[in-house]
């Protein structure tokens, strides 16, 4: 194992595996693509809270196309006779007034946009051909990006940099924790989808500059710098063994490697005594549903772990039944950068009653995205389901509450010199 200057070990990364999606998950969280790009849509995955689905016009399986739209059904009872004629006439209007020339391919795609956009869910979205390609290509070439986490707000669209992985461009370039990132390359970025914005802006061949701006402290001091690509591993999982035989696991993501890693974490921790345990959550955005469960699976007894559930009342379980178990004092530490698989992990280990849960309250983000291509190139993302977590707490939009509300102090760093929330698990540990 590797050591890091803070006494943290890492779990080398190792390979990623092509053929998955790095979206972003939590509100929407995206990571800025650390190492090698990963594709992605695998069919009925929950892959970073998103999968893929295709639907006939039944409601089925199949593929919708150009040629059977027009036989789905109309749930919206939208009146499609109104709106042609309105739209037709907008065009007469267009044509007889409009000063410059028109973009008919854009205007079309406006009103699928539109469509979308008129449901008031940030995560439903269209995607163009071009943009449904930039999400799905799968080239033999390696992309590089920066090595930060990033959180969208989905009210404001207002992105933040929620941690810089140290060792890393970003770091190197000196971009910090809480800046919020405003343009990338001169493109704003708030409001945009990070999904498609990462793929198009921040990743990219490994040697090549990206320009970053940010806004920086209560003033929003505007500061811009040129940040260097390049493939590199940064571990989702960090670990070490803290006073009290109290071991210490710290989780970035929930990533493909990162069942892996946290196995080799908790063994490791094990073979030097192990009594007690803290996970930290905290700025987590979430990622891969089925390497969370499987993380649950290792650590917590059979049972339920977590259910999905759509319109329709259908859905997916999620069980543990592999009969093992980490049954130790556990303390999780969770704050409002917490989404989605964090949630999900949080809400498993207090369901199970094996955690007491410390920081402050998490981010909200229970619900699951699919991806539907449309059959003419063309994709839309919609929000399609509920996480529930083992006791049928829909956590979306509320978040779970600590057992233990404790607030970052001035100063505080994760895991830090001075952290105040890991300081309150530790006595609580301590007493048991």
């Amino acid at each position: 194992m590797e050591e890091m200057n803070n006494g943290m070990h890492n779990v080398p990364q190792g390979k990623r595996k092509l053929g998955f999606w790095l979206g972003f998950a939590a509100g929407l969280f995206v990571m800025l693509l650390l190492g090698a790009a990963i594709s992605c849509f695998v069919v009925f995955s929950l892959l970073r809270d998103y999968g893929t689905l295709d639907y006939n016009a039944a409601g089925t399986q199949g593929e919708i196309t150009v040629e059977n739209m027009n036989a789905a059904p109309n749930p919206a009872d939208l009146d499609y006779d109104r709106i042609d004629s309105k739209i037709r006439l907008l065009q007469k209007v267009i044509n007889k007034n409009y000063l410059f020339d028109e973009d008919p391919e854009a205007v079309e795609n406006s009103i699928y946009a539109g469509m979308m956009e008129g449901l008031g869910d940030p995560y439903s979205i269209y995607y163009t051909e071009e943009e449904y390609k930039k999400l799905t290509e799968d080239s033999s070439g390696t992309y590089s990006g920066i090595g930060a986490l990033l959180q969208q707000n989905p009210e404001t669209g207002i992105c933040t940099i929620i941690k810089v992985f140290k060792g890393s461009p970003a770091e190197e370039a000196g971009l910090k924790n809480e800046d919020i990132l405003f343009k990338v390359d001169g493109n704003e970025i708030t409001g945009q989808d990070l999904d498609y914005f990462v793929t198009t802006y921040i990743r990219g061949e490994e040697g090549t500059d990206v320009e970053i701006t940010v806004l920086r402290g209560d003033k929003l001091e505007e500061i811009t710098m040129k940040v260097t690509r390049r493939s590199i591993d940064v571990p989702t999982v960090e670990y070490e063994m803290k006073e009290n035989d109290t071991g210490y696991i710290q989780i970035s993501e929930f990533e493909l490697v990162t069942e892996e890693q946290f196995k080799e974490a908790v063994e490791a921790l094990q073979a030097q005594g192990m009594k007690r345990l803290i996970i930290d959550l905290r700025n987590n955005p979430g990622g891969i549903v089925q390497t969370c469960v499987e993380m649950l699976d290792y650590m917590l007894p059979d049972g339920l772990l977590v259910y999905t559930a759509g319109r329709n009342g259908v859905g997916e379980k999620y069980y543990s039944d592999d009969g093992h178990e980490v049954n130790i004092p556990t303390v999780l530490l969770v704050n409002g950068n917490s989404a989605s698989c964090s949630e999900i992990f949080a809400g498993a280990y207090k369901d199970f009653g094996r955690a007491r849960l410390i920081g402050t309250q998490t981010f909200g983000k229970g619900i699951v995205q699919f991806v539907i291509p449309l059959g003419d190139g063309s994709a839309v993302k919609v929000t399609t389901q509920h996480y529930y977590t083992p006791n049928g707490f829909d956590l979306h939009g509320t978040g779970i509450a600590p057992d233990v509300e404790i607030k970052p102090e001035e100063g505080d760093a994760l895991n830090g010199e001075h952290d105040a929330q890991l300081e309150k698990a530790m006595e609580l540990l301590k007493k048991q």
